[in-house]
């Protein structure tokens, strides 16, 4: 699991996936599906992927049938990548932010990605409705690819974070690109057992992506992490490109040129947020009389933009809708904040490995799926509101437990048995908030309150790693020993496991504060 999920393919955080459109009336068939960046999706119900007639397919019908193999095969392929690439990059991280001197940025290394998907987000769907999902498709991939290769390359931090950007860019654009391609190209029938071919994507690559990464980065390096996936993107492309050929042109209409798709409210909204989000970081990690004026400046972005971007209510929680939609971005966020820090703490606090620091999440993704499987279960229904704020607590308790792994004698293993349990807390809140926005959603406002909790996910990250590198720095964070703590004992360098424990401590009253809100979902 990681941070950059664009939830979240990309974040982080790979969680569930879904897609963004500009209005109820211009979201493609089957694009209802809602979920979170980094971590696997599911059937928009909650329940475990069936197609209509329950048989998922013969061998002409299914997802996996000759009219839809390549299609299927390629999807998943690309998922598949997105998803090693997002488990890889946490294992990486700490090793590239320590070798470009970077550690007092690390955060920027997250917040960029997903600030930057979250334009691409907005972008793709007004892309997508006006003429097609291929376009966006072809140039997310491209942008994905293009922006590992400037992070491989980079010699500078800020190299590296302009890298993470340009993939942030790539990953908004794929996942909402492939949501539109699969509602476009696969029977109301079949799009379940699709849905959950998205899940199943990311089991291995979670399971398998920091051992790989790990090894990868202590024998070759840690930018072969980012060099090597880009190549491995050319063959699911070659697979479906042939059925992706076969799709359904959609003309520009009066309205679909460039000018016009980048000119949109929506995609001009979620450009304000994003450089507000960019503004208020730096003004946080830059402390002065002088950072008070890009601070000003990000909050004046930022602040109109969400409120225009989310349902009316959303920041006072008003009961029904407006308190998924907030719960679902505190979940996200206070996940996404807290899991971007853990392999750092691992490498340079305990003197762990990338390799094992990367492989402490790995449970995490495991308990996720079983989560989200415990929360489908037909007795469970009259309980799911209650379901959201028991995930909210288990979230809340496994972030506390985690920095316990700063205290001598307390063994590191602890951090891998708390993400455990978050994990499975958010199997149960991420995808009951799905299944509860569906069922307070009339049927033609389905898709834009859809987008609307995606954009939540979106912003929690964005708003809460930004929160966690102003706490890291300003807790002592930058001046980390890069080497862990035995070259720190060697040669004097100041050790700070209070900004680590800053930043856990703010996301679990975050958590808390979610689970507060269930009390308002009805």
């Amino acid at each position: 699991m990681t941070a950059d999920r664009p939830h979240d393919l990309g974040t982080g955080t790979g969680h569930d996936l879904g897609i963004g459109t500009d209005d109820g009336a211009d979201t493609a068939p089957g694009a209802e599906t809602v979920a979170t960046p980094g971590h696997p999706a599911g059937s928009a119900d909650g329940h475990p992927a069936r197609s209509a007639d329950g048989s998922g397919g013969g061998p002409d019908g299914g997802i996996l049938g000759r009219a839809h193999r390549a299609l299927t095969l390629g999807i998943i392929s690309v998922v598949s990548l997105v998803a090693f690439e997002a488990s890889a990059v946490n294992t990486a991280m700490p090793v590239a932010a320590r070798a470009l001197d970077g550690i007092g940025l690390y955060a920027f290394g997250f917040s960029a990605f997903f600030t930057a998907s979250l334009f691409a987000m907005a972008l793709a769907g007004e892309w997508s409705d006006r003429r097609g999902p291929l376009g966006p498709l072809f140039t997310g991939i491209a942008a994905f690819g293009a922006g590992l290769l400037v992070a491989g390359v980079a010699h500078s931090m800020g190299m590296f974070i302009v890298g993470r950007g340009v993939q942030g860019i790539g990953g908004g654009l794929v996942v909402v690109s492939l949501y539109v391609v699969v509602g476009r190209a696969y029977p109301e029938r079949l799009r379940p057992s699709i849905m959950a071919s998205f899940s199943a994507a990311w089991v291995v690559p979670v399971i398998v992506g920091p051992l790989v990464a790990g090894t990868v980065t202590e024998q070759l390096g840690w930018r072969w992490v980012f060099l090597a996936i880009p190549v491995l993107i050319l063959l699911p492309l070659v697979v479906m490109l042939p059925a992706l050929r076969t799709l359904p042109r959609t003309r520009p209409g009066p309205r679909g040129g460039v000018r016009q798709v980048l000119g949109s409210r929506r995609c001009l909204l979620a450009l304000a947020v994003a450089v507000g989000a960019c503004l208020l970081q730096y003004a946080g990690q830059h402390p002065s009389w002088l950072a008070l004026l890009p601070a000003a400046a990000g909050l004046g972005l930022l602040a109109p933009g969400i409120v225009r971007l989310l349902p009316r209510g959303t920041f006072r929680a008003a009961r029904g809708l407006p308190s998924v939609v907030l719960m679902r971005g505190l979940a996200a966020g206070a996940m996404v904040a807290a899991e971007s820090f853990i392999p750092l703490m691992l490498v340079t606090q305990r003197g762990l490995s990338a390799t094992l620091a990367g492989l402490s999440l790995t449970g995490g993704g495991l308990t996720w799926a079983l989560g989200s499987y415990v929360q489908s279960r037909p007795r469970l229904e009259p309980y799911r509101e209650r379901l959201m704020g028991l995930g909210m607590v288990l979230l809340a308790a496994a972030i506390v437990m985690v920095p316990l792994a700063l205290i001598d004698g307390v063994p590191a293993a602890i951090v891998a048995v708390a993400w455990t349990i978050g994990g499975f807390g958010m199997g149960l809140n991420i995808s009951s908030g799905g299944v509860l926005l569906l069922k307070l959603s009339r049927p033609e406002e389905a898709g834009s309150n859809s987008a609307s909790l995606q954009m939540s996910d979106a912003l929690g990250n964005v708003t809460f790693v930004g929160v966690g590198g102003v706490l890291f720095v300003a807790f002592g964070g930058a001046s980390i020993a890069t080497h862990g703590p035995a070259a720190a004992a060697a040669t004097g360098a100041a050790s700070h496991p209070a900004a680590f424990a800053a930043v856990f401590a703010t996301m679990a009253l975050v958590a808390l504060t979610g689970s507060v809100t269930a009390s308002r979902l009805k």
